[in-house]
């Protein structure tokens, strides 16, 4: 039997190697979409527990129903095997509730009644205690959302009515911190500071901005004056350009410090503020 040459056995192993790899692209892509028929449940097919641990709070599903409203459901359900919900009883109701109240929002968030969900592979009968561990972990160990993911969903709410409010919501008002505070699961005290930080950090932009203006101006002044010092080829003859020459090494040292302080006061800057200035 002949010999492949090694030229030809480089040639027989790529191929392997690149079938392997469509192959592994393949299988990862069935998986993914296995993945993703599992991840909705029609609305009408969830079952709710015969046993709630937690009684519903009319305020927090009247919250989460406005909010879902214009965020759609920020965490998915939890169900078990048989779609028996195991967390999320509020965002099922508000769920449930928005579909009767508010059609055009539902069907933009739930086309044909599809909820997100994220199933669990056991039955809650026959195991309850892991049904209240499941329950409790989901409500304690919700997706921790950054102070700039939070900040996004504000301005989303923003957009829809939403306010900034001291005290109680009026009638016909809508709190954005309470919002904020149920769709993320975090306290109003956390979600303030996250707006505060925001409105700090737009103050410090805005500085930035100012400062790096007025430094690239004066720059360009210290540039000009420089050329009309190099510029002159003998002693100014009129009494203005005379005092002008006079006192121009005087206004570029000033000038020059006058560009330190702006370096040693001006913030940090995020790229889209450097952007906008260039």
């Amino acid at each position: 039997m002949a010999k492949k040459s090694p030229l030809a056995n480089f040639a027989a192993a790529a191929t392997a190697a690149k079938n392997m790899s469509y192959q592994d692209r393949e299988a990862e892509s069935n998986k993914e979409k296995n993945r993703l028929q599992k991840t909705t449940v029609l609305l009408q097919h969830i079952k709710k527990r015969e046993k709630d641990t937690r009684p519903l709070n009319e305020s927090h599903v009247e919250s989460l129903m406005e909010s879902i409203a214009v965020l759609g459901l920020i965490e998915p359900l939890v169900v078990d095997r048989q779609n028996r919900l195991l967390a999320g009883g509020h965002r099922l109701v508000a769920i449930q509730r928005l579909k009767q109240d508010n059609l055009i929002a539902y069907e933009q968030h739930f086309s044909g009644d599809a909820i997100p969900v994220r199933t669990m592979a056991f039955d809650a009968e026959s195991e309850p205690e892991l049904a209240l561990q499941c329950e409790v972990a989901e409500n304690e160990h919700r997706r921790d959302y950054t102070p700039a993911e939070v900040r996004i969903l504000a301005e989303r709410l923003k957009k829809e009515g939403y306010k900034r409010l001291k005290g109680r919501p009026g009638k016909g008002e809508k709190s954005l911190v309470l919002a904020l505070a149920f769709v993320v699961n975090k306290s109003k005290r956390t979600i303030e500071r996250y707006l505060k930080e925001e409105r700090e950090s737009s103050q410090k932009s805005a500085t930035s901005v100012a400062l790096v203006a007025e430094q690239k101006n004066l720059r360009s002044l210290q540039k000009s004056l420089l050329n009309w010092q190099k510029g002159m080829t003998e002693t100014p003859n009129t009494p203005k350009r005379a005092a002008l020459a006079k006192k121009l090494p005087g206004m570029l040292k000033l000038i020059d410090a006058a560009l330190g302080e702006i370096e040693n006061n001006i913030p940090e800057m995020n790229i889209e503020d450097e952007a906008n200035l260039k």
